[in-house]
């Protein structure tokens, strides 16, 4: 019998009796089925509770074929069950949740999800993949305003982003372990610890401010000490050393790193918003010329009691830099963040005016404030200066100086009937306009930050690279497989990431106060601009 061949011995009888005594019965539960009146009705507990017990065992043998994540302890309910988690092995065992990629992003970026959330505050660091630039190193660089690789948003520029990024976060590090300056001889060298070892310090910068405090504060606050100081560490000079990471750039690449405000002084001259002309500018008409904001171009060319300007010292040691790399492939990449955003565009632009050779320029800025008029935004292109901002919808300082609306808000009114309005405000002297291409993030997009989020949350430059490192496209979800650290961020802005993740961190508590001992914090101070 062919049964015999698919049965065990053992069995073969049962089966043969039950085939004997089978008949073809109707289903209950079709409506054309005629029930006999005999027929008792269906027995719901019954049914109810098979069920439960099938899936049950389904659950069961799905789980076997993967390890649990092994957790910190979680309080379990009376019933002895993870109710949070219920069912989701399952679904995630029939992959059901491939049918539908919205569902699974959701689900990945969970507060349930604890073994997400437990990689993303782990303290090791997780990044994209570093792939080869080779021949299109210019085109990462700028050379085509980055036609095509915004929106979405390529992979490889988003590393390269987060890195810049990541030489500015350094500068922090670097002016608050160590910001007093003596006021009475030369600075000691200043020590930054980057997190690209690739790169070698070969220069400090300071910025100097031209204006000063009356005598009667350090009467009424002589504690202030550091704060109101005239000149300051603001950054620094690399350049990259390494054979391999040089071939994998397709470049030998120099970075001029700058931080944001700091000092009471700086702050002083962010308040200076009125425009002056650009030294150097051969426009004479008042109308074309090249104009910048008074306060920003003060830090820029002031020089201190014991220190150059930060044009001069920049200026000095590109030209030393070329001079020794001479013959090589070479690009300078200007980054900042806030007020160092303004000083970038001041350097670059110098730069690109210099009697020597000099190589590729591109900057890029984050959270920077405009910084000059409509001529000096031409002057920029026109010295083909690559500069793309990095700009997140909810930071107001984005929007100052000038009239106070959004690039967004600015492009809408443009297409309508005060376009033309807008069009002669440009031609004004003392009209601010923005520089180079932009990536636009948002603070709304980021599962993990609230809506509402503060002006200081909004501006920090770690919230930034938060943004950046999750960001695909403008009509897309914050990416799943995002590999930042939450660890700094969930420090830094406590108040600002969502209550359902910081009260699942709280069971994570040992491992992150370990952490944070290890760590060194660095919070970057936002700019009044």
């Amino acid at each position: 019998m062919l049964v015999g061949y698919t049965l065990p011995a053992h069995n073969l009888n049962l089966f043969q009796a039950r085939r004997a005594s089978f008949r073809c019965r109707g289903s209950p539960l079709n409506p054309l089925t005629k029930r006999p009146a005999s027929a008792k009705p269906l027995q719901r507990i019954a049914s109810t509770e098979l069920t439960r017990l099938h899936l049950s065992k389904l659950e069961k043998l799905l789980q076997k074929q993967e390890q649990p994540p092994v957790l910190e302890p979680i309080e379990k309910n009376s019933r002895n069950e993870l109710p949070e988690n219920k069912g989701s092995g399952m679904l995630e065992g029939l992959g059901l949740a491939r049918l539908w990629p919205e569902m699974k992003a959701t689900e990945e970026m969970s507060p349930r999800h604890m073994k997400t959330l437990q990689r993303l505050l782990s303290k090791s660091q997780e990044y994209s993949p570093r792939n080869s630039l080779g021949g299109r190193w210019r085109e990462y660089h700028g050379s085509n305003d980055w036609s095509g690789m915004l929106d979405p948003l390529d992979e490889n520029l988003r590393r390269e982003v987060v890195r810049y990024g990541e030489f500015v976060q350094a500068a922090y590090q670097s002016f608050n372990s160590d910001p007093a300056m003596s006021a009475e001889e030369p600075p000691l060298p200043h020590h930054v610890a980057l997190s690209d070892r690739a790169y070698r310090v070969t220069k400090s910068l300071y910025a100097t401010s031209s204006v000063g405090l009356p005598d009667w504060v350090d009467e009424v606050a002589p504690d202030l000490g550091w704060m109101t100081q005239r000149s300051s560490w603001i950054g620094y000079v690399a350049v990259c050393e390494d054979r391999r990471e040089i071939a994998r750039m397709g470049r030998r690449d120099i970075v001029i790193a700058l931080r944001g405000t700091a000092t009471c002084l700086e702050w002083a001259e962010n308040m200076r918003a009125f425009p002056v002309q650009f030294p150097g500018d051969k426009d004479d008409s008042v109308q074309d010329a090249a104009m910048v904001e008074c306060g920003f171009l003060s830090l820029y060319k002031t020089r201190g009691a014991h220190v150059p300007s930060l044009a001069e010292s920049v200026i000095q040691e590109i030209q030393r830099l070329t001079e020794i790399y001479k013959g090589e492939t070479l690009s300078i990449t200007v980054t900042g963040h806030s007020l160092g955003a303004a000083l970038a565009l001041l350097v670059a632009d110098e730069l690109s005016t210099c009697d020597f050779e000099v190589p590729p320029l591109a900057v890029f800025s984050f959270g920077g404030p405009r910084v000059g008029n409509k001529g000096f935004a031409d002057r920029i292109k026109q010295n083909n200066v690559k500069v793309l901002r990095i700009v997140n919808s909810q930071d107001v300082i984005t929007r100052v100086p000038g009239m106070f609306v959004s690039e967004e808000l600015e492009r809408k009114i443009r297409n309508t009937k005060m376009g033309g309005v807008l069009n002669v405000l440009d031609k004004m002297p003392w009209s601010y306009s923005h520089v180079g291409t932009e990536l636009r993030v948002d603070t709304k997009h980021s599962p993990y930050l609230k809506p509402d989020a503060d002006v200081a949350c909004c501006h920090d430059l770690e919230a930034y690279l938060h943004l950046v490192d999750g960001f695909l496209a403008s009509n897309c979800p914050f990416r799943e497989n995002a590999k930042r650290s939450l660890l700094k961020l969930v420090h830094e802005q406590r108040s600002n990431v969502k209550k359902l993740y910081i009260s699942k961190a709280f069971s994570l508590k040992l491992s992150l106060e370990r952490e944070r001992d290890r760590m060194p914090m660095s919070p970057c101070l936002p700019s009044p601009s």
